[in-house]
């Protein structure tokens, strides 16, 4: 079976290493409203709602001004959409004391941490992991769907690490350091259009000699 350090050889040459996030977005706050949106939701779905929302809506401010009504409006074709809008308005309340003089939200530098984000309303670890590791290049893991299928899939975890904060525990001991800050990045995108959860695409795949599910292991 292909190994943590066999596949951050290989892959990360066969993808697009400048786009950190699938996600639109306009600014940092943005950019966590679409990672809370995503929850249990494709991106794609997500980026048919967000370009008309954040034009409305790109600063936590703008947020509040929309109001929970008008919110879930924007966006009740995303999964769990009540939870997630009460989540946005609450995470917007949190943050609308930040100061910006445009649209041009950024967070102040005590967010810069994860102890620090998971503090504020609909931010989890696996979120809190993805908006430091995209916004800001920390070496944090985030385990969504894809992270999670194909780390069991190539054997780098056990049947226990049956939670995202279990495999990302996991991962962070078995993954080369200095792959961190592109961990996310490349299993999401190997995993979406390449390493598929159904009919994965071997015959395409950079890493078929060296995988055995390629060989017909379950």
């Amino acid at each position: 079976m292909i190994s943590p350090k066999q596949f951050f050889t290989i892959v990360p040459n066969t993808i697009n290493m400048n786009i950190r996030s699938e996600l639109f977005y306009v600014n940092e706050f943005t950019f966590m409203v679409a990672v809370i949106l995503s929850a249990q939701a494709t991106d794609k779905k997500v980026n048919e709602v967000t370009p008309e929302l954040f034009r409305i809506a790109p600063t936590p401010q703008k947020m509040l001004a929309l109001g929970l009504d008008e919110l879930k409006k924007h966006i009740r074709v995303i999964s769990f959409f009540n939870n997630k809008a009460k989540n946005i308005i609450a995470l917007a309340e949190k943050l609308a004391d930040i100061n910006t003089d445009n649209d041009n939200f950024i967070f102040p530098k005590k967010y810069h941490n994860r102890n620090e984000l998971v503090k504020l309303p609909g931010v989890g670890q696996k979120t809190a992991n993805v908006v430091m590791n995209v916004l800001w290049g920390a070496p944090m893991i985030g385990v969504d769907t894809h992270v999670f299928r194909l780390c069991h899939r190539y054997g780098w975890v056990g049947p226990a690490a049956n939670t995202p904060d279990k495999v990302e525990s996991e991962l962070i001991k078995i993954i080369p350091k200095k792959y961190h800050a592109i961990t996310n990045h490349v299993m999401v995108l190997f995993g979406r259009y390449t390493c598929t959860a159904l009919r994965p695409k071997c015959e395409k795949c950079p890493l078929s000699a060296l995988c055995d599910y390629n060989k017909g292991a379950k």
